[in-house]
C-alpha cells in the first residue's frame, strides 16, 4: 500500500465552502439519497414534504445536477447521486464526531460507541485485550471493530474522518498522529504433516513452495512477502487472501508455506494443525500502532481510548513471558 500523507488539506478553500452552506442540509442529502423519494424522506427527517423539496431544490442548485431523476412511478440517483452516497454517512459520521468532543469524560458513566478499523489478525490478538479493558472501565461502551481493507488504508485521510482510529503497522502512512502498540515477529507456517520440510526452513524451500499470501496487489501486500522479495525470492502464489485468519487453514494438510503475526500463529496453531517455523531470513518485525486524526488530540475520551489500547498492547506483550 503507498504512503499516505498528512491529514490538513487546504484549510482556506474548505473554509471558503462550508461558510456558504447549511450542514442540515447534509442530512437531509443522506436521507434523500438512502429513500430516493421525497415523501419517505420527509417522514424520516421528520419534516414536511415542501421543506425537504425545498431542500432538494437548494443542493440541485450547489451540486448543478438533478441528483435524483424520476424513472415512472420511482427515483433512481444520478451518477454523481451515487458517488454522494457513499460520502455522506462518513461525513455525518465525522461530523458527529467533532460535536461529541466534550471537556470532560468519566468512563464509568459515558455512552459512546469506540469504531477502530483493523485487519482481521489485530481483532483476533488485541481485540479481546481491549474489549476485556473496555468492559472493566467503561460499561457503557461498544468497541466496534472494522474490518480493514485495501482502500481504507490508500483512503486513509478519508477513513480517518469517520472512525476513532486505525490500527495498522508502520510502513503506510506518514505525518498522521500515532501511538505505538506492541511489536510482533514474523513466522512461517507449514503443514503439521508436511514431511519436506524438517526442523528448519531453508531460503531454498521459500522459492520452491506454494505460497499462501495476503493481498499480492502492487498496493496492497503483507510487509513481511515485500521484505522476501527485496531479498531475492520470488513466491510461487498458489492462493491469495483478504485475510490473515484463512491462512493457517489453506496451509494445513498441503505442502503450502505462509508468513503471518506470531502472536495469531501460536494462538491458531493447533486448530489449524501446522508447524510454527523461524523465518529463514531476518525478517524486520513488525511495529503496530493506532493512527488518529488530529481532530481528536484534545478529546479526553479519544485519549482515554489511546491509552487503553497502549494498555491493551503491553498486555498482549507480557503474555509471551
Amino acid at each position: 500500500m503507498p504512503a499516505i500523507h498528512g491529514v490538513y488539506g487546504d484549510r482556506m478553500t474548505v473554509d471558503r465552502v462550508l461558510v456558504n452552506l447549511d450542514l442540515n442540509l447534509l442530512v437531509t442529502l443522506d436521507v434523500l439519497l438512502r429513500e430516493r423519494n421525497v415523501t419517505r424522506a420527509a417522514e424520516q427527517l421528520g419534516s414536511s414534504q415542501p421543506a425537504v423539496s425545498a431542500a432538494l431544490a437548494r443542493l440541485r442548485r450547489h451540486f448543478g445536477d438533478q441528483l435524483l431523476n424520476r424513472v415512472g412511478n420511482r427515483y433512481e440517483l444520478t451518477p454523481l447521486a451515487a458517488h454522494l452516497a457513499a460520502r455522506t454517512a462518513p461525513a455525518l459520521a465525522g461530523v458527529r464526531r467533532v460535536f461529541n468532543v466534550s471537556t470532560e469524560f468519566d468512563p464509568a458513566t459515558v455512552e459512546r460507541e469506540f469504531t477502530i478499523a483493523t485487519s482481521d489478525y489485530a481483532a483476533t490478538v488485541l481485540g479481546p485485550i481491549a474489549a476485556r479493558l473496555l468492559a472493566e472501565r467503561a460499561p457503557g461502551t461498544r468497541l466496534h471493530l472494522q474490518q480493514q481493507t485495501p482502500a481504507t488504508v490508500d483512503h486513509a485521510v478519508d477513513t480517518l474522518r469517520a472512525v476513532d482510529g486505525i490500527v495498522l503497522p508502520h510502513g503506510f502512512l506518514t505525518d498522521i498522529p500515532h501511538t505505538e502498540l506492541y511489536e510482533d515477529r514474523w513466522v512461517c507456517i507449514v503443514a503439521r504433516d508436511n514431511d519436506a520440510v524438517g526442523a528448519q526452513l531453508t531460503l531454498a524451500q521459500l522459492g520452491e513452495l506454494p505460497w499462501v499470501v495476503l493481498y499480492n496487489l502492487p498496493t496492497a501486500f503483507a510487509p513481511a512477502a515485500q521484505q522476501l522479495r527485496m531479498i531475492g525470492v520470488e513466491p510461487h502464489v498458489q492462493v491469495v487472501v483478504d485475510g490473515f485468519l484463512p491462512m493457517p487453514f489453506l496451509v494445513a494438510g498441503t505442502n503450502r508455506v505462509a508468513l503471518i503475526q506470531e502472536h495469531l500463529a501460536r494462538r491458531i496453531a493447533g486448530v489449524a494443525d501446522i508447524r510454527v517455523m523461524a523465518c529463514p531470513f531476518e525478517a524486520v518485525p513488525l511495529a503496530e500502532a493506532f493512527w488518529w486524526h488530529p481532530m481528536y488530540r484534545a478529546d479526553p475520551a479519544h485519549a482515554w481510548l489511546r491509552d487503553l489500547l497502549t494498555e491493551a498492547g503491553r498486555q498482549l506483550t507480557a503474555g509471551d513471558r
